[in-house]
């Protein structure tokens, strides 16, 4: 009886701590479509498709936290929270770094590649069916496919935007533009602001890929929710640090506009 109480007390904990990081994650997505709405500027887009991507898989683990695992409800939580998000993330660095044709180029290989992800995690077969009670593992459940797009979706992408996070800080550190293009030109209003942006933007991704580190301590399930929840805030802090910390070039901007 303890033992079931128990259970019932930290599923609804980790529910709650998965619907906090959903509503974090939409609140981002709204504030990033808005701005680029406004500003035509592909980043915000970028991010806005990253931060719907972080909602579906904190929506998904507050789902399965409440009514129970599924094959299903593991599959979508997998692909959007461990294969494609911090991926759509990265993406807004690169058109930050070396500009729009760039940034253009790679999202046309990201979106073929998100097709091809989605295809193959939602198809792949089960190795077996998922314990009541249990954490599904990726490891139990799939072969070797959905496991290697995840390696590769999450790691390569948090190594860029760790790395355009250091070069930004880097830059403006110099009193540099903090780009990686001469035709990509960002003026910086307030270094200050644009450096902390960028260490809690690093710090955010640290903190998302980190679940692994806690889940021995903490509980697969548990681990998931609170490195969502605190990646996603300090994400998204660090996007309201640096958001009007800099500006683009006049000229390329209405460039940008009129393509």
């Amino acid at each position: 009886m303890l033992i079931a109480v128990f259970t019932a007390s930290a599923n609804q904990t980790n529910a709650t701590l998965a619907g906090t990081a959903t509503l974090v994650a939409c609140a981002f997505a709204l504030i990033t479509f808005d701005r680029w709405q406004l500003r035509g500027q592909s980043h915000d887009l970028a991010w806005t498709i990253a931060m719907i991507l972080f909602a579906v898989g904190s929506l998904a683990l507050w789902w399965a936290e409440t009514t129970g695992w599924t094959l299903f409800i593991f599959r979508i939580f997998f692909v959007s929270g461990a294969v494609l998000n911090v991926a759509w993330l990265a993406l807004g660095t690169i058109y930050l770094l070396t500009g729009k044709t760039t940034g253009d180029r790679v999202r046309k290989y990201l979106t073929s590649l998100s097709t091809f992800s989605i295809g193959v995690v939602l198809i792949a077969p089960a190795k077996r069916e998922i314990v009541d009670g249990e954490f599904p593992s990726a490891r139990q459940l799939f072969g070797v496919a959905p496991r290697v797009l995840a390696a590769v979706g999450s790691g390569v992408p948090a190594l860029i935007i760790i790395f355009g996070a250091l070069w930004s800080t880097f830059r403006v550190i110099r009193k540099a533009t903090p780009t990686m293009s001469q035709r990509n030109v960002r003026i910086v209003k307030s270094p200050k602001r644009l450096a902390l942006g960028n260490v809690l933007v690093a710090t955010g991704t640290i903190v998302l890929s980190a679940s692994g580190s806690f889940a021995g301590r903490l509980g697969k399930d548990r681990s998931f929710a609170i490195t969502l929840l605190i990646g996603v805030c300090i994400l998204f802090s660090g996007f309201l640090v640096a958001s009007n910390s800099t500006r683009v070039n006049a000229k390329d901007n209405s460039s940008s506009r009129n393509k």
